[in-house]
């Protein structure tokens, strides 16, 4: 299936507390809501284009949202964006579309969305699919992690600009050659809309110890080359939930969805069918 070069028409969701959220939707079926990561010119879009098509094709109704402060959504520089602000967002949005139970997935930021989503709202979601997630770390441990140093040193300095766009993307990535002159283009439209408080005020807890609450099935994924995440989060996930499986991918980044997304894919909507056997 050919992926995608251009943000399909969308839609614009008022939420409380003033923010324009954007999202765009393919297919029929159950709701998977794809959520991206943080970092700069990050998309829905950017995050999910190699996958979403796939999942709508199978039979699922694929959303693909835009946080506040990334891709079309709001950009407000008087906030803080926390991760009770993000989920709170999502939830106002998920609400406003009366979109009810669904699987979330997310990478990095997205994962960690979507997994204090489950925890805050266990009503709302059917399972869960997480990219090497963030959450399950204290903040100091993050902040020693080579691309993110990098990437808050840049993006809050102003120092973003084409070439240190393709810096940080390639560090995302285990195979440099994913990082396109289109993909640096891309996240640059978006980059430069984006107020530094995006990152500069950006908080997100460690709910290692409320995992064992979850009570929906988790699948997920971590790269083993991971400059980013750790990945020895991937076995937190496996020692205290009740039901989870990770796959560990050598010779892979912080985006097992774009680096490994055929496998990722099929892996995915195995999950899937297996929801719909329960």
């Amino acid at each position: 299936m050919t992926t995608p070069t251009a943000v399909p028409s969308g839609t614009f969701t008022d939420v409380p507390g003033g923010l324009r959220l954007h999202h765009f939707e393919a297919g029929t079926g159950r709701p998977v809501v794809f959520i991206h990561g943080s970092g700069p010119g990050a998309s829905g879009f950017s995050n999910f284009k190699h996958n979403y098509p796939q999942f709508a094709a199978a039979g699922h109704r694929a959303i693909v949202v835009d946080l506040p402060g990334y891709g079309q959504s709001s950009k407000p520089s008087d906030v803080a964006y926390t991760l009770d602000f993000f989920v709170n967002a999502l939830h106002g949005q998920l609400e406003a579309l009366g979109i009810g139970p669904a699987v979330l997935l997310g990478n990095s930021l997205g994962g960690a969305i979507a997994l204090k989503y489950a925890l805050d709202h266990p009503e709302g979601v059917d399972g869960l699919i997480m990219m090497a997630p963030g959450g399950v770390e204290d903040r100091e441990t993050y902040f020693r992690m080579e691309g993110i140093q990098r990437m808050v040193q840049l993006f809050t300095n102003r120092q973003m600009n084409r070439d240190t766009m393709r810096e940080l993307l390639t560090l995302l990535v285990y195979d440099p050659a994913v990082v396109t002159d289109a993909l640096v283009d891309e996240r640059m439209k978006v980059c430069v809309e984006q107020p530094t408080e995006v990152l500069s005020t950006m908080s997100v807890p460690n709910l290692t110890d409320a995992l064992g609450e979850l009570r929906c099935p988790v699948l997920g994924f971590w790269g083993t080359d991971d400059r980013f995440n750790p990945v020895g989060g991937a076995m937190t996930f496996l020692e205290r939930c009740r039901d989870a499986r990770f796959t560990l991918m050598n010779r892979c980044g912080h985006w097992v969805m774009v680096e490994h997304r055929d496998y990722f894919n099929r892996e995915c909507l195995d999950f899937l069918a297996t929801l719909n056997a329960r």
